[in-house]
């Protein structure tokens, strides 16, 4: 295995998956689900949950996840790797309603998330690091020594 693969039952049939599959083609095509009502407020406000966007990039040395996490502090999110399993998970707040501002529209999701990823064979997991800049969490991956491609000069009697 040489690439990061997303986390679940790979080769067997999952049936929840198939349906929150058709539940996203459905949203897409209906339109999300009624908002919820807050209180006796005459306004509406829907609350989605959310998973980060992830990119996933290699080169000779290591993988790099980047996910799209804005407006959390670095200490909100958590990094875990275990049983060559990358997990990612955090949770953006839902910003509470000022007084004297009236919502019209709520679009950006909070609420707790959670990323994993089965790490590929050649990754180190004990040499996990990561960074966060600009609302993008930088994990790097080094890979293993034994993984990495060596010259060997072979001399022809």
């Amino acid at each position: 295995m040489n690439a990061l693969t997303r986390w679940e039952t790979v080769g067997r049939w999952n049936p929840w998956k198939d349906f929150e599959d058709m539940e996203k083609r459905l949203t897409s095509f209906f339109g999300p689900p009624p908002s919820v009502r807050t209180g006796d407020k005459k306004e509406a406000i829907s609350v989605s949950e959310w998973s980060p966007l992830v990119d996933i990039t290699e080169d000779e040395k290591e993988y790099i996840v980047k996910a799209e996490i804005p407006e959390m502090k670095k200490e909100e999110i958590k990094i875990n790797v275990h049983d060559d399993v990358l997990a990612i998970t955090g949770e953006r707040k839902y910003e509470k309603e000022d007084k004297g501002k009236k919502y019209h529209r709520v679009e950006r999701a909070y609420g707790s998330f959670m990323r994993r990823f089965t790490l590929p064979e050649d990754a180190d997991g004990s040499k996990v690091t990561a960074e966060y800049k600009e609302g993008v969490l930088k994990v790097h991956l080094p890979k293993s020594e034994k993984a990495k491609p060596k010259a060997i000069e072979v001399k022809v009697a």
